[in-house]
């Protein structure tokens, strides 16, 4: 399977409702690496790397979380990072 890394852009109730927690712990779970940050503007940015599937269910998982409202969600591909090995978070 090949192994892709995108920038994702969350908007909604996404800050204050443990998203960045959230979604640490569902990326190692499932073996994606990365980082997530809240952002000035409310919204929360993130890079993701691992499957097509890891990433779906990644989104599919966020989706589902009960105090967590994503109205918004903006994708883009970047290159792969080979030498990352881990999952974080990442500023204030």
């Amino acid at each position: 399977m090949e192994i892709v890394r995108k920038h994702i852009r969350f908007t909604g109730m996404v800050q204050g409702v443990g998203f960045r927690y959230k979604s640490s712990y569902v990326a190692r779970s499932l073996g994606i690496t990365g980082w997530v940050r809240n952002n000035a503007d409310d919204s929360v940015e993130m890079e993701a790397q691992g499957t097509e599937e890891q990433i779906y269910r990644l989104l599919k998982m966020l989706n589902k979380d009960s105090y967590i409202r994503i109205d918004k969600i903006e994708t883009d591909k970047l290159p792969v990072e080979n030498a990352e090995r881990s999952f974080r978070i990442i500023g204030y």
